[in-house]
């Protein structure tokens, strides 16, 4: 079958993606979806798809769906500023808890390696790697009091009896959202407000230092607003008076314009690729968790925050296999996707042929994929048993994305780690809301 001209095949030539680098023009913040956290060629192709748009297009960093200290740990090594860290391999280990796998894999392992030797190359344009998720609630607090030690004692002494607060309830986010959550104890976000506050008077003092000490007290503040973030994420979890899913959302949306303002203090122009699931970064108001539960996301943030310079590109697969776990903090393993349900966004684009390729949804949309269709959100976890119910939602694909790319046939994400090598770390309560399931 002739493919239609609407179709652009994806091949091993870097000048299939030409046109959608095009198109990609003008964009501040180019998200790069994926259908799945455990797909090998959707972290391939996204990080060949941000190669480009770093070496040609000016992109100053990569920001994903990742917990902000692990991955500024990778930022360091990037940009040649974690002396210990002489390989990727080890640069990616602070992602610890699960799914350590999503980061702690090959093709990031190439992309990170790739990015550092891109960035010697060219000192004076380089680029970062970032993380925007709220996971890290202890750590975030930890690396407030590690960085004020190094520049302020007085002041690291102050963030430890605010952070006291939370020392009742261990390490375990749960424990304090349920006391919180039902008004057993006092929350503690007088606490993270009072600490971030102090750090951004200190910014504002500081302003004009070299660019190295601006990142570090940047990347102090972030984790300030981080722990802020979590303490009201976890308690309402259990308090039921917002929606969990919508402050995560936001978290990772302001942290995106946070990074955005950062560089471009420092004379950059704020150019950022985004790397998330496309529960995330497709626009939420194109679903049916939007249409019915009220739920937005990453990418309609950024829409709305920024017209005209938001592009959206959505990945998906027919069939083949993920890498995906059982149940929240089991372990990983290799699993068939089932091919995708009849009447599927899916189903419509493998009709379509050929097995690889990306369609703009710009302009003119094939009559296939027109209307409302279900789209299948595989995450973290993986239930074919209960394939339809825990893992398609009805959408409305063009509205979603400004382009998708589609990769007929999948194979599962190879990890750095055999199963058992590292155990998975997954604290009570640290379950996100899904869309649908597992993400």
């Amino acid at each position: 079958m002739t493919p239609s001209p609407q179709l652009h095949p994806v091949t091993d030539d870097p000048a299939c993606y030409d046109d959608l680098l095009a198109q990609m023009a003008g964009a501040r913040f180019v998200l790069i979806g994926e259908a799945s956290h455990g797909t090998h060629e959707f972290y391939k192709e996204r990080a060949r798809l941000t190669q480009r748009l770093i070496e040609e297009r000016g992109f100053e960093a990569v920001v994903a769906e990742a917990d902000w200290p692990d991955a500024y740990r990778v930022n360091r090594f990037v940009r040649g500023q974690a002396p210990a860290d002489t390989r990727a391999e080890a640069a990616l280990g602070d992602f610890g808890r699960f799914p350590r796998w999503m980061w702690r894999n090959e093709p990031t392992r190439d992309f990170v390696t790739w990015l550092r030797a891109h960035n010697a190359r060219r000192p004076q344009a380089q680029a970062g790697f970032y993380g925007m998720d709220l996971y890290s609630l202890h750590r975030s607090m930890d690396a407030v009091v590690a960085y004020l030690e190094g520049v302020d004692p007085a002041a690291a002494q102050r963030a430890r009896q605010r952070y006291s607060c939370f020392e009742p309830y261990g390490t375990d986010p749960q424990s304090y959202g349920l006391a919180t959550g039902y008004g057993v104890a006092e929350p503690c976000e007088d606490a993270a407000v009072a600490q971030l506050v102090e750090l951004q008077a200190r910014t504002l003092r500081r302003a004009g230092e070299d660019i190295l000490a601006e990142d570090e007290r940047f990347y102090a503040e972030q984790n300030a607003r981080l722990a802020l973030n979590a303490e009201r994420y976890y308690r309402e979890l259990f308090r039921g008076r917002q929606d969990t899913w919508n402050l995560r959302d936001t978290h990772m949306a302001d942290t995106v314009d946070a990074l955005a303002g950062h560089l471009e203090a420092q004379g950059q122009a704020g150019k950022l690729v985004v790397w998330a699931h496309n529960s995330h970064v497709g626009d939420a108001r194109a679903t049916e968790v939007g249409w019915r539960q009220d739920q937005e996301n990453l990418g309609q943030y950024l829409r709305q925050r920024h017209p005209g310079q938001t592009f959206v590109l959505g990945q998906t697969t027919f069939q083949g296999h993920v890498t995906a776990a059982d149940d929240w903090g089991q372990p990983a393993r290799h699993q068939a996707v089932r091919p995708a349900i009849s009447g599927s966004v899916e189903a419509a684009l493998h009709a379509l042929r050929p097995s690889h390729y990306w369609l703009s949804l710009r302009g003119e949309v094939p009559p296939a994929l027109q209307g409302e269709r279900l789209q299948r959100f595989i995450g973290v976890l993986y239930r074919p048993a209960t394939e339809r119910q825990s893992h398609y939602l009805h959408t409305r694909l063009a509205e979603q994305y400004d382009a998708v790319l589609h990769l007929d046939r999948t194979g599962a994400l190879v990890p750095l780690d055999s199963p058992g090598e590292l155990p998975e770390q997954a604290e009570a309560g640290e379950q996100p809301a899904t869309f649908p399931s597992g993400e």
